[in-house]
């Protein structure tokens, strides 16, 4: 991870740019102080799709129904 300030960042940012798609991160500072980070873009995960899971899992009538107070005491504490 290295570290850049603005000032060398707005310099060299073509160089930045092509050093974090090779997989680096950058990290700027103003001054000492780290502000940003510069990560590779990831694209996100395909998109959920509502109802995936039908017919593999079910949820049943007794998973509405109030815990016992021995488990209920475990999860307050």
């Amino acid at each position: 991870m290295t570290v850049v300030t603005i000032h060398n960042a707005k310099t060299n940012l073509s160089q930045l740019l092509a050093r974090v798609e090779a997989g680096e991160e950058i990290i700027l500072a103003r001054g000492k102080e780290p502000i940003a980070r510069i990560v590779p873009f990831r694209p996100r995960a395909t998109k959920r799709e509502f109802g995936a899971m039908r017919g593999i899992i079910s949820v049943g009538p007794e998973f509405f129904e109030p815990l016992p107070a021995s488990e209920l005491d475990g999860w307050e504490r």
